[in-house]
């Protein structure tokens, strides 16, 4: 051995890993299990209350008699009801406007004029028709572009009344200086808890509830809907 390899290895100590001390015991895996299993039990529990309140609420919403008179009227499509509603309001001098929003690209004003009943001057004179709305999200962008472009301050919303939270959540969120006044169409009954007997209603109110969810935590995480899902929608650029 020279002078070289004597001084590179003099002083040298063999390194020795010492074995982990910690392990986990079967104590505290079932004690995380525990607080894991009490967690989900909250959040079940929070969850299902939430449901009872949502379809209590919306089961007790009940359509206006005399609604005032605002500057227009915006009814979103999902049924002939909602569309005779609003075009009752119209025909009433409840607005001076109405927009149809979310109508799909093939349908005509005419055949749309012949599905409302409606009268033919008063829907060639005050009717605008939105084809460009593909859901709530798109009916509120497309409204807000409306109301703003006519400088409404009251507008009077149409739709059905398990859809009326999620509508006022999303048009709320683009209508800052417009006022909303609901105006939801009832078509049966739900309330004193009649929803509980009607699987129908349950259904609709459940899957109604759940895109509600969606709508609030949409507030807090921004996303936005593409044609595979959701992905996180692009922060605002600074003015």
């Amino acid at each position: 051995m020279d002078a070289r390899e004597s001084t590179g290895t003099a002083g040298q100590l063999p390194l020795v890993i010492a074995p982990s001390s910690e392990r986990v015991t079967p104590g505290r895996l079932a004690g995380a299990l525990r607080i894991s299993a009490f967690f989900l039990l909250v959040l079940a529990t929070l969850f299902a209350g939430g449901f009872g309140w949502f379809a209590n609420t919306v089961s007790r919403l009940a359509t206006p008699i005399n609604p005032a008179k605002a500057d227009a009227i915006i009814v979103l499509t999902g049924g002939h009801s909602r569309l005779d509603a609003a075009m009752g309001l119209l025909a009433s001098g409840k607005g001076e406007r109405l927009l149809i929003s979310g109508v799909h690209p093939s349908a005509s004003r005419r055949q749309l004029q012949v599905a409302t009943r409606g009268d033919k001057k008063l829907f060639s004179c005050c009717v605008d028709i939105d084809r460009a709305a593909l859901d709530t999200i798109g009916n509120a962008e497309e409204s807000a572009k409306w109301v703003e472009d006519h400088a409404y301050g009251t507008v009077i919303l149409v739709t059905n009344n398990y859809h009326m939270p999620r509508s006022l959540l999303e048009m709320g969120r683009l209508l800052h200086k417009a006022k909303l006044e609901p105006y939801p169409v009832v078509n049966s009954n739900l309330g004193n808890g009649g929803w509980l007997t009607k699987p129908r209603a349950l259904r609709v109110l459940f899957t109604e509830y759940n895109k509600y969810l969606l709508a609030l935590a949409r507030g807090i995480v921004p996303v936005k809907p593409t044609p595979t899902g959701i992905a996180l929608a692009e922060a605002a650029a600074p003015n």
